[in-house]
C-alpha cells in the first residue's frame, strides 16, 4: 500500500541551522533539499524518529527522542565538501503516534516507501527498538538482506513487550531475517547474557565482539562478510553504545570500552561505499547526558563520511 510521505512526516526544523552567507564556505545546513519538489532527483533521504518509548519500556534513560534534532543540528554545520549536493533530501520526523506499536507501523510504511523510490534511508533514532520496522521494510522489498547490527547489546531479549532491546528477536521470530545473514558485530560480554548468546549461536549467527573487530580491523571485516554474502541490500544499524564513554558519553547506555569514533566513521565510509547499502541507521543518542554535543557531533561526522562515500561512488559508477 502506498503511503504519503510528506503527511506521515514534518519538515526539518528550519532553527536548526543559521545560514552562514559565504559562497567560499558552503555547509550542508544551507543546501540540503527539504521541498517536496526536490524529492524526486534525491538518491538519500535522512529520516528521523524522535521517540523514546522502547527506551523506556526498557528501563533505559530516556532522553533519545531529542537525537534527530541534535544531530540535524550537527550535520548542518559541516561542509559540503566531497558530497553530490543534488543527492541528500531531508525529509524531517516522523509523526510520532500514541503508541509505540503505531509509530512503528508509520515508520515501516514511511521506510518501505523510501526503498520502493529507490532512495538510500538514512535513519535516525531515537530508541534502537525502530530496526524492527526499519528491517522490516527492508525485508519487504528486498528479500533476504545482509543485516548489520553494530551494537554493544544483542537486543534479542526474550520480553513480551516490545523495546529497545527486542528488535532483532522479533525480526529472527517473524523470519524478517535469515540468520545466516545477521551479524552481531561489536557486542560486549560484560553487558550480555549468555541466554542470548547461545540463541543466537543455536540460529547460526555470525557473533564479532568489539575486541575481535578491531584486532581483526573494522574495515577488513564489514568487506570481507559483504563479499561473503554478496547481498543486493545491506542495512547497516548503528547503536550509538557501541563507541566507548569517551568519545559516546550522550547514550542511553554508556560503554566503558568499545569502538573509537574513528573506528566508527570508517564503518560509515565503507557502508557508504557498499553499493548493495539501502538503509543507515543510528539510534541511541542521548543529547540529555551528552557533553558539549560529543555524540551528536560524533554522529553527524559518520554521517558525513557516509554520504561522502555515497557520493564517490556513484561518481565512479557513471
Amino acid at each position: 500500500m502506498m503511503i504519503d510521505i510528506f503527511t506521515s512526516t514534518k519538515r526539518p526544523d528550519p532553527g536548526l541551522h543559521t545560514p552562514r552567507n559565504d559562497p567560499n564556505d558552503p555547509r550542508l545546513g544551507d543546501v540540503i533539499r527539504t521541498s517536496p519538489d526536490r524529492y524526486d532527483s534525491a538518491r538519500s533521504v535522512i529520516l528521523g524518529c524522535p521517540q523514546d518509548d522502547g527506551v523506556r519500556r526498557n528501563n533505559g534513560r530516556t532522553g533519545a527522542a531529542a537525537a534527530p534534532s541534535a544531530i540535524r543540528r550537527a550535520l548542518y554545520r559541516l561542509t559540503t565538501f566531497g558530497i553530490d549536493l543534488d543527492a541528500v533530501f531531508d525529509l524531517g520526523d516522523l509523526v510520532i503516534r500514541s503508541t509505540l506499536e503505531e509509530t512503528h507501523d508509520l515508520q515501516r510504511q514511511t521506510v518501505e516507501q523510501l526503498l520502493c523510490d529507490g532512495k538510500v534511508v538514512i535513519s535516525l533514532g531515537g530508541g534502537n527498538d525502530i530496526s524492527y520496522p526499519d528491517v522490516s521494510a527492508l525485508s519487504h522489498v528486498y528479500p533476504n538482506p545482509l543485516v548489520f547490527n553494530i551494537d554493544a547489546h544483542f537486543d534479542v531479549r526474550a520480553d513480551a513487550v516490545r523495546n529497545s532491546g527486542t528488535p532483532y528477536r522479533q525480526l529472527l521470530d517473524e523470519e524478517a531475517i535469515n540468520a545466516a545473514r545477521f551479524c552481531e558485530i561489536g557486542y560486549q560480554q560484560a553487558v550480555n547474557s549468555k541466554v542470548y548468546f547461545d540463541y543466537l549461536n543455536a540460529l547460526g549467527v555470525r557473533m564479532i565482539p568489539f575486541d575481535e573487530l578491531r584486532a581483526s580491523g573494522v574495515a577488513s571485516m564489514f568487506l570481507r562478510k559483504i563479499e561473503e554474502v554478496n547481498a543486493d541490500a545491506i542495512f547497516w544499524g548503528v547503536d550509538m553504545d557501541v563507541v566507548c564513554a569517551a568519545d559516546a558519553p550522550g547514550v542511553s547506555a554508556p560503554a566503558a570500552i568499545g569502538l573509537s569514533g574513528s573506528e566508527l566513521c570508517l564503518i560509515a565510509k565503507v557502508a557508504g561505499r557498499a553499493g548493495a547499502t539501502r538503509i543507515f541507521e543510528i539510534t541511541e543518542v542521548n543529547p540529555l547526558f551528552d557533553i558539549d554535543d560529543r555524540t551528536a557531533r560524533l554522529a553527524a561526522a559518520a554521517i558525513h563520511q557516509f554520504l561522502v562515500a555515497l557520493s564517490e561512488s556513484r561518481r565512479s559508477a557513471i
